[in-house]
């Protein structure tokens, strides 16, 4: 599944549109993890339990919608997007991934070709010299 924030997929071809897709969560930590956030809040600094919180929902509300597009027969989600609020005022998070669910081809080249994917330079070697072992030279530094 390809999942962009942007409205185009470059070397895409977008062919359908499923129309929108959601992935929702709603967190909250238990009681005594509240009152060691909100301690912590008064010293300053990084509230860690609430980020692990706040990844771990944002992680499975991607999921979700990924699952939703995927259902819906597509194969990418375009203009991806999070929204997260305050659950209630009870230190809960609600965690909203949207976008919008498409059917999506990649571009073809010349004579209907599609391009490979880019491969990492190789040494080129003469056919004509026979390649014979040769003995272990010592390092160059």
């Amino acid at each position: 599944m390809i999942i962009v924030t942007t409205n185009e997929l470059p070397g895409y071809r977008i062919e359908h549109t499923f129309g929108e897709c959601f992935g929702l969560t709603v967190r909250s930590r238990h009681i005594g993890s509240n009152i060691g956030a909100g301690l912590k809040s008064i010293a300053g600094g990084e509230l860690r339990g609430i980020t692990t919180l706040l990844q771990e929902a944002r992680q499975e509300a991607l999921g979700r919608l990924a699952a939703e597009a995927q259902a819906k027969g597509a194969n990418a989600v375009v203009a991806f997007r999070f929204e997260t609020n305050e659950y209630a005022g009870s230190g809960g998070v609600e965690v909203c991934a949207y976008g919008t669910a498409v059917g999506a081809r990649p571009v073809e080249g010349p004579a209907g070709h599609v391009a490979p994917p880019p491969q990492p330079p190789q040494t080129p070697q003469s056919p004509q010299t026979p390649q014979s072992p040769q003995a272990p030279q010592p390092p160059q530094f």
